[in-house]
Formats: C-alpha cells, structure tokens, sequence
C-alpha cells in the first residue's frame, strides 16, 4: 500500500505458456496450467499498470527435488520505469522486511550458518562465477549445452554463504525475457538471488522489443521439437501487448523457498501441507 502496488489476479489456465527450453507446462485440456503469470501481468503493465503484484499458484511439469515442487506459490512483482539494479534493491528491502516482520533483525541463522542481511548485499557477474568456481568456461558450457549443471552443481553452493549475493548478467543465450546489456548486448539484465546455496528469485529488466522476443521464442520452440517436447503455440496476445510495454523490470520470488529460509528448514517437503506423493 505505501509504495503504491495494485495486487491483481490473473487466470492460473491460459492458452499458450511461455515457451522456454527447458521448462514444461501442465495441459489442462488443450490449454495449459501456468508456469509463471508473467504473460497476463506484463499485459496490464501495457495497459497502464505501473506498480502490481500477484501471490499465487504455478505448475511445471515434473519439477521434484530437495527445493522443487510441480505446484508452487510464487510472489511475482514488475516496476515501471526501472531497471534490474533498482529490483535488487527492492529485494534487499523486500527480504530485510519480512526477516524484521519475523523477529529476526538483520540476521538468520540457515541450517547451522549465520547469514547478514545488514547493507548492501553481494554482486557477482556470472562471467565471473565461472572465473571463480567452474571447471571450464562460460563459452565452453553454452557449447556443450552444461551451463545449467556447471551453475547447480558447481557454483550455487558457494554462493550467498554469508551474505545474500545477485548473481547477474547472464549470457544472452540464456536472457530468456530479459533486456540485453546496452553497453554490453553480449550479456543480458537478468538476476537471480542466492542465500546459503539457494536460488530465490529470478529478475529481468524487462525485455520490451516484440520482433527479438519473438524469435527467442522461436529458438526455444526449435529446441523443443529437437528435444522431442512439445512445442507450444506462441503466446500472440502478450507479443501483441510488448508495442505498448514501458521500460520495466520484474521479479520472480519462490514464496515456499523463502519459508524454507525463515523455517530453517532444509526440504521445501517440510513447509507445504501436501507434498504430490502424499496426495
């Protein structure tokens, strides 16, 4: 209320999901259980809604691990006229927030280990991750189609250990909504936030040129039908909508991982009354 966020409801079944690589969305008749509602939102950011949230329920098929989940609650949150630097500091605020809300001042104790939430947190390019923590290189894992394993398995543990860290600028292969760098379009204004290993949202500035998001779609429908999955029609409407996009930024928030944070618990099967075996 004080900064002005209208909260908005957008329907969970929608024709046509994002089409992303390694994603699947859930059929629900011949359409599909949302992955995310960022179709439907960033249609009322065109239509003139610049502050606006949404909690709510997302499906991704056959998404089950330690900190996964087939059906999830997100906090999805975008910002007219800003960038991605300016949705990390609302993170920081956002988090910092509840932990006070909560009784936990500045800081948490996760899973035996103390984490400050006090000040700026930590930034880390991905390039530099590599750099830092990877067997081989940015390049090399983009070519031998490893980059997502190469960050779960051997750069995520080491990262927001002490301090919550952004983990930012992605490789433009991997940009998927996001706007490129301007001074850098090698890179793009995506981040994801990291406290002791875990990932807890993923953040675009957003990306608003309907012609080079369509054929990321593009590439992403061809990955699909190479990797034999299915491929989804393009979600023509919100392409439609992008004309009259303002500059934004936007946020993904895991709500069960954030419970997992403050419960201090170390499977997201302990903060959800029903896990999909129990059902």
């Amino acid at each position: 209320m004080e900064q002005n966020y209208l909260e908005v409801e957008t329907p969970v079944r929608i024709p046509a999901p994002i089409p992303e690589a390694h994603i699947d969305a859930v059929p629900s008749g011949d359409w599909y259980l949302h992955t995310s509602p960022e179709v439907c939102m960033k249609r009322l950011l065109a239509a003139g809604m610049p502050r606006l949230f949404q909690i709510c329920r997302c499906f991704r098929q056959g998404e089950r691990g330690q900190r996964h989940l087939p059906e999830f609650t997100l906090l999805e949150w975008y910002t007219a006229e800003v960038d991605y630097s300016h949705m990390m500091a609302q993170c920081e605020e956002l988090i910092r927030a509840v932990a006070r809300w909560n009784g936990f001042g500045e800081r948490i104790v996760y899973q035996g280990e103390t984490v400050d939430l006090s000040g700026i947190w930590d930034r880390l390019t991905v390039r530099e991750a590599f750099e830092r923590y990877a067997s081989l290189s940015v390049e090399d894992a983009l070519v031998r189609g490893k980059f997502d394993e190469v960050i779960a398995f051997e750069i995520e543990p080491h990262l927001g250990r002490e301090k919550p860290l952004f983990l930012h600028d992605y490789p433009a292969e991997c940009g998927a909504l996001a706007r490129l760098k301007p001074e850098d379009p090698s890179v793009a204004e995506r981040f994801e936030l990291y406290i002791r290993g875990m990932e807890l949202c993923n953040a675009f500035t957003e990306l608003t040129d309907a012609a080079e998001q369509r054929t990321r779609f593009q590439e992403e429908q061809t990955i699909r039908q190479k990797n034999g999955k299915p491929v989804y029609p393009l979600p023509e409407p919100f392409l439609d909508a992008l004309a009259d996009m303002p500059p934004a930024s936007g946020n993904a928030l895991g709500v069960d991982r954030l419970v997992m944070l403050f419960a201090d618990a170390a499977e997201i099967d302990e903060v959800v009354t029903f896990t999909t075996e129990a059902l």
